[in-house]
């Protein structure tokens, strides 16, 4: 185990809130802000010279997004946490970063210490994508019919759960491998996830699961 503190990558085009954002890391003696950049270009160079732990970015930049970040850096590496920062936290926005690959959002009205605490868990966890208002969001887009599980999907999340893999499900279920595949590949676009664990969390949260159902890893 080291005690090297989480380094951080701070992306934002107003020089007030890198500042203020470096203040609230440098409290946490856990935290160690290595640089800072102003907007996509300058936020991928750092990256590539400093290799930090985390990238905190502000979604709108004046080159481009943080979603161009965040997908730029996640193809790169499956273990940095990228953290989407932003004054625009609707459903849409939130979707977008979940499906682009960050390890969380937080709005910019939330307090100094829940940005500091979001940094942590990406540092920890990188590849499950944490948000405050993510439960209210995907209940809003279950209760669309597009979105919402069919009883196939149901029942074939529920073995997702169980940590049965796909031809364990198809045998269960007695359907082909491909229509198993295909059914997953569904629950994960509908539930925006691009894995089992995160399909498995996501549906916690909304409802679709009681926690003694949760046995996947």
């Amino acid at each position: 185990m080291t005690d090297d503190p989480t380094t951080i990558l701070l992306v934002d085009d107003h020089e007030l809130i890198r500042a203020g954002l470096a203040a609230a890391f440098t409290r946490d003696p856990g935290m160690r802000v290595l640089g800072q950049a102003e907007n996509v270009a300058g936020a991928v160079a750092a990256y590539d010279g400093l290799q930090p732990d985390v990238v905190v970015t502000d979604l709108h930049l004046p080159d481009g997004t943080g979603l161009d970040i965040v997908r730029r850096l996640r193809a790169q590496s499956e273990t940095v946490g990228l953290v989407i920062l932003t004054m625009h936290s609707g459903d849409d926005q939130i979707f977008a970063a979940m499906e682009a690959g960050a390890s969380g959002f937080v709005g910019k009205d939330a307090p100094a210490a829940e940005v500091v605490r979001t940094a942590a868990h990406a540092a920890r966890s990188p590849r499950t994508f944490i948000c405050a208002g993510l439960a209210q969001a995907m209940m809003r887009r279950m209760s669309g019919e597009s979105t919402r599980l069919s009883e196939r999907e149901h029942e074939i999340l529920l073995h997702l759960a169980d940590g049965l893999g796909t031809q364990q499900i198809a045998q269960r279920l007695h359907i082909s491998e491909s229509t198993t595949k295909s059914h997953i590949a569904r629950i994960y676009q509908k539930l925006g996830a691009t894995n089992r664990a995160q399909a498995v969390v996501t549906a916690m949260r909304v409802g679709l699961l009681s926690s003694a159902q949760r046995r996947a890893d």
